[in-house]
C-alpha cells in the first residue's frame, strides 16, 4: 500500500487549483469587503481608490483577477481564468485543454484514475469489502491504508470513514487522525468542519504542516487576514520555519501587497538561501521596477543552483536586453529555444523576441516573430496585440482593428488592447465604439492618463452635440 501510495502522492498544502465551478461556491465572503481584506473582490484590485498600493498594469502584466503575474508558476496560479464568476466567463477559453473547467474534486478523480492503470487485473484492494472497523482498531494498518484510499484510490467517503473511526478508538487525542479529518473534510468542501479538527490537532501537537493547513483553509474562506494571523502565530513557535513565511508572501501577492510580499520572500531566503520560488518572485519584482541588472543577479543564482530551463534564459536575456549587455542577449533566446519543451514555452520565447525587435525599430522581423509566436499558441493575445498595433502603423486599419478585437476576447483583463482599439476608432471618427472601448480600459486600469484623455476628449464632445 506504501508503494502504490508514493506514485500518486500530492502534497495537500499545494494542491489548490480551483476551477470554474469552485468561483460559484458563495463560502462565507462578504459581498461589499474591507479594501485589502478579500482576495476574491475588486477592492483588493491595486487601482481601487483606497486598496494597498500595487505595481502598475502598464509596467507589469496582470492576471485576470487584477494582480501582478508572480515570478513562480504555482499549482493554484497554473488555472488562466479569473477569481471571479464574472472574468471566466468573458474568456473565450478558459483552459488550454479540450475538457471543459471542473472543479478541483473533478481534478482530483481524473487524478485517481491514474491508480487503474497501475493495475490493470483489478484494484489492489476491494474497498467495498473491506471491515473498517476492524482495521481502525491498528494503528499499524489503519494510517497505510488511509493513505492508500485518499491518495492511490482517491475514495474520500471511505478515507472519511476510516479516520471517524479511528479517531474514535483514539478518543480524539491523536493529531494525525484530527488532520486526516480535516484533510477529507477540505477536499469535500466542508472547510469550517476542515477548520474545527485542524483547531483540535493544534492543541494535541502543534506542528508547521497543520498552520498550512489551516491557512490554506482560511484562504479558501476567503479570510486572508485570519489565515496571516494564523501563520504569525505559527511561527512564533517555529521561528526558523521557512515554509510558514512563504505561505505568508504568496497571502500578501494575492492581496496586491507587493510591499510586504517582498518583505516576507527576502525572510525566506535569510532563512534558506537556495529557495527558488523566494528568488524568482523578488528577481522578477527588480525586473519591474526597471532594475534589470540587480535582477540579473537573482537569475544568475538560481543557474547556480541548477534551475536550468527556457524561463530562466529568457529573463537573463531579457535583464542584459534592458540593462545594454547586448552581447548576450541572442545567446540566451538561442538557449531558451533549445531547452523548451512545449509550444507555449516556445510561444512566449518568440513574442519576447518580437519585443526586443520592436525597440531595436526591426518591425519585419518583429512582425514574424509574433505569428511563430501564434503558430505555437494561437490565444497569445499579447501577439494579437502588438500585431494590431503594428498594422495600425503600417496603415492597415482594418487588419489592426481585427488583431486587437481578437486581443480584446482572448484577454478582457488586459487594458492595452482596449486602449489601442478605442485610440484607433478615435482618430477614424467613429466616436461611439472609441467611447465603449476607453471606458472598458479604464475599469480595467483607472490611472491610465491617455485613456483619461481620450475619456475626457470624448465626453466634451458629445455633451457639444
Amino acid at each position: 500500500m506504501r508503494a502504490l501510495t508514493e506514485q500518486l502522492y500530492v502534497d495537500e498544502v499545494e494542491a489548490a487549483d480551483d476551477g470554474l465551478a469552485d468561483l460559484l461556491d458563495e463560502n462565507a465572503f462578504a459581498n461589499i469587503p474591507l479594501p485589502g481584506t478579500s482576495m476574491r473582490q475588486p477592492t483588493a484590485n491595486p487601482n481601487a481608490t483606497a486598496g494597498p498600493t500595487g505595481p502598475s498594469p502598464a509596467m507589469r502584466p496582470m492576471t485576470q483577477s487584477g494582480r501582478p503575474i508572480t515570478g513562480m508558476i504555482r499549482l493554484n496560479t497554473q488555472s488562466t481564468q479569473g477569481k471571479s464568476v464574472e472574468n471566466a466567463l468573458k474568456t473565450a477559453r478558459t483552459s488550454t485543454a479540450a475538457r471543459p473547467v471542473t472543479t478541483s474534486t473533478g481534478r482530483f478523480m481524473r487524478l485517481g484514475t491514474a491508480s487503474m492503470l497501475s493495475s490493470p487485473d483489478g484494484p489492489f484492494i476491494q474497498v467495498a469489502r473491506l471491515n473498517f472497523q476492524k482495521y481502525a482498531k491498528s494503528q499499524a494498518l489503519a494510517r497505510p491504508l488511509f493513505e492508500h484510499l485518499f491518495y492511490h484510490v482517491n475514495d474520500i467517503g471511505s478515507a472519511l470513514q476510516l479516520a471517524r473511526l479511528a479517531n474514535e478508538a483514539t478518543e480524539n487525542k491523536d493529531w494525525y487522525w484530527l488532520v486526516q479529518l480535516g484533510k477529507c473534510y477540505h477536499r469535500l468542501g466542508m472547510f469550517r468542519d476542515a477548520e474545527k479538527n485542524y483547531l483540535s490537532a493544534l492543541d494535541i501537537q502543534p506542528m508547521v504542516d497543520i498552520y498550512l493547513y489551516i491557512s490554506k483553509v482560511y484562504t479558501r474562506l476567503d479570510q486572508p487576514l485570519l489565515a496571516i494571523s494564523k501563520l504569525t502565530d505559527g511561527l512564533t513557535k517555529f521561528p526558523q520555519e521557512p515554509f510558514l513565511v512563504q505561505a505568508m508572501a504568496r497571502i500578501y501577492e494575492g492581496l496586491n501587497d507587493t510591499i510586504n510580499c517582498m518583505n516576507q520572500y527576502r525572510h525566506v531566503l535569510k532563512l534558506d538561501n537556495t529557495n527558488v520560488e523566494a528568488i524568482a518572485c523578488i528577481a522578477a519584482n527588480y525586473f519591474y521596477t526597471d532594475q534589470p541588472e540587480i535582477s540579473l543577479k537573482f537569475y544568475r543564482r538560481l543557474l547556480q543552483i541548477g534551475c536550468v530551463n527556457s524561463a530562466i534564459f529568457t529573463n537573463i536575456g531579457l535583464c542584459c536586453f534592458y540593462s545594454q549587455q547586448f552581447d548576450m542577449v541572442i545567446a540566451c533566446f538561442l538557449k531558451a529555444l533549445s531547452c523548451a519543451n512545449e509550444d507555449i514555452e516556445r510561444s512566449d520565447i518568440w513574442f519576447n523576441i518580437g519585443e526586443i525587435a520592436l525597440y531595436t525599430t526591426e518591425v519585419n522581423l518583429a512582425i514574424q516573430c509574433f505569428r511563430l509566436a501564434l503558430v505555437y499558441n494561437n490565444d497569445h493575445a499579447e501577439a494579437y496585440n502588438n500585431l494590431g498595433l503594428v498594422e495600425l502603423q503600417r496603415n492597415n486599419t482594418d487588419i489592426g482593428r481585427a488583431y486587437l478585437q481578437t486581443a480584446q476576447s482572448l484577454a478582457p483583463h488586459m487594458f492595452e488592447p482596449q486602449y489601442n482599439y478605442a485610440k484607433s476608432m478615435h482618430q477614424q471618427g467613429d466616436l461611439q465604439s472609441s467611447f465603449r472601448a476607453i471606458k472598458s480600459s479604464l475599469e480595467l486600469y483607472k490611472n491610465h492618463a491617455d485613456s483619461k484623455q481620450i475619456f475626457d476628449e470624448l465626453t466634451k464632445m458629445f455633451a457639444e452635440l
